[in-house]
């Protein structure tokens, strides 16, 4: 019996019964197929058919994963058309539950696997995929350490970066046939993995220290040399390498983490729609963050950047900035205090006065003495928000904004109910869940979430058509104002945020932004002229193109 083709074989080029009869004979597929020739449209009406007889979210993610791995034009085309409902199967938190049974339950690769024991294969790893200089406009890269909410998982956190790339050409149309996965398989710690006979990767602990900054650093320059025109996304991290990793080398590789950048600038959003109800400036803020590992710090610098944009200097924007952590009010007499703290870091003498807990400051202290305009949580801890907190947060200021981001709901600061009713439908709310709507004193109170696929897609998009050398923070900040100027927040119980059922227009007005912004910035290398119709012709769609190639 003959082979099939490679084109039937290739999931980019592969359109399986919607191939024409001409066509099936011109490739050698003549009875190979039934005889019915279909249309995307009907071919996705039975792919979605098929996937809502699946009983389980995890039962959906495999299904769809297998349709990635056969067609890439009808798996997309089925996430475009329903990407509010199928975004939390491709990615968080279902991929959560699969990455803890990927090599258990492993199929097929659709990454580069980067092992730190054999550095020496690293660009030979990446020739494999025979692409050229100008043929990568992104590359995903995680070595899996910090996974979601699920902590460390090794080379299983594999489909972190694939569903990362499944959400860029979903949400911003970034060409599916231009992006790499990229896996650092530098060991684990999780003791699960190391004593699973069917674990995939290196069985060792996690390498540490010089021989791990000396393996990321071969990977950036790898990658650069390789693919220059590369944006380079950083995933799930560590927190002890992240903003490391982000400060040592984002002015001079093009690099992007979206743990800290992505999710600081939704949280910019939020804020930017929050200060449009109270009528203030980011100079005038008084920021508290509780929980303050790589996301928290990450938003504080976002907020600090606002703030020194809008006139502060440096000090005088940190001063205006205190984190809470696992030993309360960060101080600078803390012993062995990580390095993203230490900017943030409170004199001691400054806080002597004030009520401890033992050693501790707890937040409840902080909210009162500082009365804060934002309150942020990404601390995992739920109810930390108590009914203490939130109503002495009301009480210090008419309109505060109020972001417990943490997630699932079992792990949310506060309940927004409770919040709304805490501080007497006062305080401007956005979770790091999706929340119905909720009524309060004959009022609806729209609660949006702080999802970054609002954000990070379009950001992407539009540093690739630009051509951004890097990615500034007039860029994070363009793109927050461009999603915060999706809604209007004024009307008592309006969200913050927009939802994620237009996502793709949405980060069509993000990408334009970012491209002004690197303009502005002096970053963009491209002639963009009409940055609107620019991002257009750039947004890939899953459509079957009418040869075959």
């Amino acid at each position: 019996m003959a082979k099939k083709p490679e084109i039937i074989l290739n999931p980019l080029t592969n359109r399986g019964t919607a191939f024409t009869h001409a066509q099936r004979a011109r490739i050698g597929l003549t009875g190979r197929l039934p005889s019915a020739v279909e249309t995307l449209d009907q071919q996705a009406g039975r792919a979605w058919k098929q996937l809502e007889r699946y009983e389980t979210d995890l039962e959906k993610y495999v299904f769809l994963d297998q349709l990635h791995d056969r067609n890439e034009v009808l798996y997309f085309r089925l996430l475009v058309d329903h990407l509010a409902e199928l975004l939390p199967i491709v990615y968080d938190p279902t991929v959560g539950e699969a990455i803890e049974k990927w090599s258990q339950d492993y199929r097929r690769s659709r990454a580069v696997y980067l092992s730190i024991d054999r550095p020496e294969d690293v660009e030979a790893s990446f020739d494999t995929l025979g692409l050229g200089p100008d043929d990568v406009d992104l590359i995903v890269v995680s070595d899996a350490e910090a996974i979601l909410g699920i902590g460390d998982w090794g080379v299983n956190g594999t489909d972190i970066s694939v569903g990362k790339l499944a959400v860029y050409t979903a949400a911003a149309g970034v060409d599916p046939s231009r992006v790499i996965a990229v896996n650092l398989d530098v060991g684990t710690d999780n003791e699960r993995l190391l004593n699973d006979p069917f674990y995939l990767g290196n069985r060792h602990a996690r390498v540490r220290g010089e021989a791990y900054d000396d393996f990321i650093e071969l990977y950036l320059r790898t990658a650069a040399k390789l693919y220059p025109g590369a944006l380079l996304h950083f995933e799930d991290f560590g927190v002890a390498n992240a903003r490391r990793i982000l400060v040592n080398h984002r002015d001079e590789y093009r690099i992007f983490n979206d743990d800290m950048q992505g999710t600081g600038a939704i949280v910019m959003a939020a804020v930017i729609s929050g200060l449009k109800v109270t009528g203030e400036s980011f100079s005038d803020q008084r920021l508290v963050v509780f929980g303050a590992g790589t996301a928290g710090t990450g938003m504080a610098d976002q907020i600090h950047a606002a703030m020194v944009r809008d006139g502060l200097n440096e000090a005088d924007a940190r001063a205006r900035i205190w984190l809470v952590d696992r030993d309360g009010l960060v101080t600078d007499d803390m012993d062995a205090l990580p390095d993203y703290q230490q900017a943030y870091a409170r004199p001691a003498s400054e806080v002597a006065s004030w009520k401890r807990h033992g050693r501790r400051i707890e937040l409840l202290d902080v909210v009162e003495r500082v009365e804060p305009t934002i309150l942020i949580g990404t601390s995992t801890l739920h109810n930390a928000f108590t009914e203490e907190v939130v109503t002495a947060l009301a009480r210090g200021v008419e309109r505060p904004i109020l972001l417990p981001l943490s997630n699932p709901t079992s792990r949310i600061e506060v309940s927004p109910e409770d919040a709304i009713r805490w501080s007497d439908g006062r305080a401007l709310l956005a979770t790091g869940i999706p929340v119905p709507p909720i009524e309060y004193e004959g009022t609806a109170f729209h609660i949006g979430q702080g999802n970054n696929a609002l954000l990070y897609p379009g950001l992407g998009l539009g540093t690739i058509v630009a051509g951004a050398s890097r990615i500034t923070d007039g860029m994070l900040l363009a793109a927050a104002r461009a999603v915060a100027g999706q809604v209007d927040a004024t009307p008592l119980g309006s969200s913050l945020l927009p939802a994620v059922e237009d996502l793709r227009a949405s980060s069509a007005t993000v990408a334009v932004a970012v491209i002004e912004a690197a303009q502005a910035d002096g970053v963009a290398a491209a002639d963009v002229g009409d940055p609107v119709q620019a991002v257009l012709d750039a947004m890939w769609q899953p459509v079957y193109p009418d040869d075959l190639g």
